[in-house]
Formats: structure tokens, C-alpha cells, sequence
């Protein structure tokens, strides 16, 4: 497939003078209280929570990662429409050094095909959408770090309000970004489609 050609070309072969990103949005990230006090781990005892929850509301991270460096690029936004998402755009366009093309991986949506988003990019020709087939986010990188945000900090959270959600993921960004590891891909774009293809073979219908 192309698109698989595509993403897997810029990660192993990045273009000159120009910076690889895998980005997507995290959406409805909840601010979660435990309706007890959690019960610290003592002695011979395991910490204990409680498992059900107050809801204090919602944010959405924007994130990108770059594949060079590892390091993120974050934005929380309460909501995910196509203006956000130009805003998250804005953000990349004003943070990183001018005189490098970005090339952007994101997932098969709809928000970066709509009008408005289309005619910003127009006015921004640095700025190149590459996207993942439908049903391969595995190829969006970013997933690794939204991976480790989700397991590390929101899921073992305590969070009262919005807010104190957000602060907690602008912290974990920051630390993250302390001590980032490149994003080595390994298997070629034949590699992949070859193993796809056996795989499905031995799906009875697959072809259906």
C-alpha cells in the first residue's frame, strides 16, 4: 500500500533539512478523584484504591512526536475541533527553526481534511500531512508516548479538577523530555506488507 510506503520511507530515510513528526490528539483524557482516599503501599500491604470514581471533566492533548529526537511537542485544548487542531499546527510552525520542512504523520481522521485546515496549510507549505491506512495507528509513533503518559500518570492519578489533570500531563511532558530516545524503525515498508499478507492468508474469509 502507499500510504504504508510513505510513512515507513520517512522513518527510515528522512528528508534533508527537514524534521520527521508523528502527531495525534488524545481525546477526552478524564479528570479522575477516587470516591476514598487512596491507601498507601506500607509494609507487607499493596496500595489500595477504590474503584470506582468522581468525574471532574475532560481535556484534550495534541501531541507530536519528533522521531530524531524523541522529544514531544504537547497542547491541551478542551476541546478537538478543526480550530484546535490549527492552533496545534500554529504552535509546530512557530516553535521549530524556520528553515526545516515538517513532515507530519497522523492517523486516517477527518479534522486534517477539512476546509479550513486545508487552506492554512496552503498559506504554510512547510508544513507536509502524511497519513497512516485506516486501522494502522500502530504505524503513528506517538502512540508509544501516549502509552507511557496513560500508564504512568493518568491511569495511577488522583486528579480533582481539569486542571490539576493538565498540569500533571504538562509535567509529565516535561520530564519525559528531560531524557528523550530516538524512535528507531527497523522493518521496510516490503517487510511489513510481506508479513500482513501471510498473516491474512491464513484468515479463513479474509479476503471477503
Amino acid at each position: 500500500m502507499d500510504k504504508v510506503h510513505d510513512v515507513v520511507g520517512l522513518y527510515l530515510d528522512p528528508p534533508e533539512r527537514a524534521l520527521v513528526l508523528c502527531m495525534d490528539e488524545k481525546t477526552q483524557i478524564q479528570a479522575l478523584d477516587r470516591s476514598q482516599p487512596v491507601l498507601p503501599i506500607m509494609p507487607g500491604v499493596p496500595q489500595r484504591v477504590t474503584h470506582d470514581y468522581v468525574r471532574a471533566g475532560t481535556t484534550t492533548l495534541f501531541a507530536a512526536l519528533e522521531v530524531a529526537t524523541g522529544k514531544v511537542i504537547g497542547s491541551l485544548h478542551c476541546r478537538h475541533r478543526a480550530e484546535e487542531f490549527k492552533k496545534f499546527l500554529l504552535k509546530l510552525d512557530q516553535e521549530i527553526p524556520a528553515d526545516l520542512q515538517l513532515h507530519l504523520i497522523l492517523d486516517n481522521y477527518a479534522t486534517p481534511k477539512t476546509p479550513a485546515v486545508k487552506t492554512w496549510l496552503i498559506n504554510h507549505p512547510r508544513l507536509h500531512l502524511h497519513f497512516t491506512p485506516t486501522g494502522s495507528s500502530w504505524l503513528n509513533l506517538v502512540e508509544r508516548g501516549f502509552t507511557e503518559l496513560t500508564n504512568k500518570q493518568i491511569r495511577r492519578g488522583v486528579h480533582k479538577s481539569v486542571q490539576a489533570l493538565e498540569k500533571d500531563i504538562h509535567t509529565w511532558i516535561a520530564a519525559w523530555n528531560t531524557d528523550p530516545s530516538p524512535c528507531v524503525w527497523t522493518k521496510t515498508a516490503d517487510e511489513i506488507l510481506g508479513r500482513l499478507t501471510s498473516y491474512l492468508r491464513r484468515i479463513p474469509d479474509s479476503e471477503d
